[in-house]
């Protein structure tokens, strides 16, 4: 089953930010037409109907490109994903890889891995799913991912503060959004004590109606990826090389349940991210867009 769509009205919004990353800015005025999004990232449960539909192979379960990995050998080669995993203790915030480890075998079905599973959590958002994966789902679905202005257009609901609760970092956060609460990246307290991706609609609804805009996952839009917001940025990726291109990002948007503010600050309606198109992890999903509601 689908998720629900929320009809927007569309309007004339100020995008970006000058107050905390480069890429952000400049700030400027976007119109975006009314368009219908879904209320919450795609879960499991549906992202398994998809693929029961359609034996659609995510990228995280093929075998990876020799080209993309020149000197690997081709042994190591094999299907897999990027998997969080918290550490003993502090560590070198600017070293991600004290924290991401690559896990063979972990994909949509086995978030974390051999050994875990997605059946136990079937309205959680899906993860491990890359770019082609996102645009594959959207496709079956009748939808297609939604462009970077209509994602923070929604996520901001008409709101004007940096954060989607008001101008402070914290307050509210742990109440509106499944984003880190602790020490990061060893100790997570839990929001609502959800440590990981929570259950959507876990969390209150934005002023549009819509659930975790913010936090719990990172989103695919299909907008490309550049340093800085110009005129017209968004490139439609309906139609990516298959297995995603590791030399093309896409933007990401949202923040995740990862979002800690000693570590970063992109849980936020203006913050983006790149994202190469071959990326899977453990806090990267999606959610849909159609031009009415269908």
């Amino acid at each position: 089953m689908l998720t629900d769509l929320v009809a927007l009205p569309g309007g004339t919004f100020r995008m970006g930010s000058r107050d905390f990353y480069p890429e952000e800015a400049p700030v400027h005025d976007v119109t975006v037409a009314p368009f219908a999004i879904e209320r919450h990232p795609v879960t499991n449960a549906q992202f398994a109907e998809f693929v029961a539909a359609t034996d659609h192979v995510t990228v995280a379960e093929q075998q990876l490109d020799p080209a993309a990995f020149p000197g690997v050998p081709a042994d190591e080669l094999i299907p897999g994903s990027l998997v969080f995993q918290p550490t003993a203790g502090p560590v070198n915030l600017r070293d991600w890889r004290q924290w991401w480890t690559w896990v063979p075998g972990a994909t949509w079905r086995h978030p974390s891995g051999p050994g875990s599973t997605f059946e136990d959590r079937p309205d959680h958002p899906v993860v491990q799913v890359a770019y082609p994966d996102a645009t594959a789902y959207a496709a079956w679905a009748g939808r297609r991912l939604p462009t970077e202005e209509q994602w923070e257009y929604a996520a901001r609901a008409g709101a004007t503060t940096a954060y989607a609760w008001g101008e402070d970092v914290r307050p509210g956060g742990a109440l509106m959004a499944n984003t880190w609460q602790g020490a990061f990246p060893y100790r997570n307290d839990g929001a609502l004590g959800c440590v990981g991706t929570s259950p959507v609609g876990t969390f209150a609804p934005n002023g549009f109606g819509l659930l975790d805009m913010i936090g719990n996952v990172w989103e695919w839009t299909s907008t490309r990826y550049a340093p800085r917001h110009t005129a017209h940025p968004e490139v439609s990726g309906c139609c990516p090389p298959p297995g995603g291109d590791p030399s093309v990002n896409q933007v990401l948007k949202g923040g995740s349940h990862l979002c800690a503010p000693e570590y970063c600050h992109r849980y936020r309606p203006a913050a983006r991210s790149p994202q190469s198109q071959d990326s899977s992890t453990t806090h990267i999903g999606f959610r849909c867009v159609a031009d009415a509601l269908t």
